[in-house]
C-alpha cells in the first residue's frame, strides 16, 4: 500500500490522557499488554507518551508506537575508540560532546490483521517527519531496542546498529540519524 493510499485511510494521533485502547492484538502478550493495560500509566509517570494509528472510517485501533527521551552516549559503546569514531562521523570538532539527544521508541506494534499492509514503515516515516519538521525539541537521533525478530524491519527503514555487539539475547540497540532527512 502506498504511503498516500494509507494516509488517506488511516490517521496517527497522541493517545488521549485516560483513553484506554480496548481491543488489541499484535500477536506478542507483552506489546498487546502495554498498549491496553500500561501505557495510561506511563504517561502519567511521564515516562512515555504513546499514539495510536487508527482507520479515519470507524476509529479502530490498528498500531501504536510510543517514544520517550533518550540520548546516544559513551556508554552504548563498546569503547571509547567506538565512541569517537561514531561522533567523528557525524559532528564537527566543536560538537563532540560525550552524548547527543535522541527519541526511543519503546514499543512499536501493529494489529495482526493489518499487517503486510506498510503501517510499520509509515509510523516509522512519521516519527522521523515529527522530529525534523520545525526541530521541536533539538533531537538528533531516533534509537530502538529492536526486538531480534523485528531488526531487518528496523534495517529496511535505514535504521543502523550503534554497535556491534549485541545488547541482550533478546533485543539489538538501533538508530536513525534525522540528519539524514532534509526539511
Amino acid at each position: 500500500m502506498s504511503t498516500e493510499e494509507i494516509a488517506s485511510l488511516f490517521q496517527i494521533r497522541k493517545l488521549k490522557k485516560d483513553e484506554i485502547v480496548s481491543s488489541f492484538d499484535c500477536g506478542d502478550e507483552d506489546l498487546n499488554d502495554f498498549i491496553l493495560n500500561e501505557s495510561q500509566l506511563y504517561r502519567k509517570a511521564r515516562l512515555a507518551v504513546s499514539y495510536v494509528i487508527e482507520r479515519i472510517d470507524n476509529k479502530q485501533v490498528i498500531g501504536f508506537f510510543s517514544l520517550a527521551n533518550d540520548r546516544v552516549s559513551i556508554s552504548d559503546f563498546e569503547s571509547k575508540t567506538e565512541f569517537n569514531k561514531f561522533r567523528k562521523k557525524r559532528f564537527v570538532n566543536d560538537k563532540r560532546i560525550k552524548s547527543y539527544p535522541a527519541v526511543k521508541i519503546c514499543r512499536l506494534a501493529i494489529d495482526q490483521y493489518a499487517k503486510g499492509m506498510s503501517l510499520g514503515t509509515f509510523i516509522l516515516d512519521f516519527i522521523k517527519t515529527y522530529f525534523v519538521v520545525d526541530n521541536k525539541t533539538g533531537c538528533r537521533f531516533i534509537t530502538v531496542d529492536a526486538y531480534l525478530n523485528a531488526v531487518p524491519f528496523y534495517l529496511k527503514n535505514n535504521f543502523l546498529p550503534l554497535s556491534q555487539d549485541s545488547e541482550s539475547e533478546h533485543t539489538k540497540l538501533l538508530f536513525f540519524d534525522l540528519e539524514e532527512i532534509e526539511e
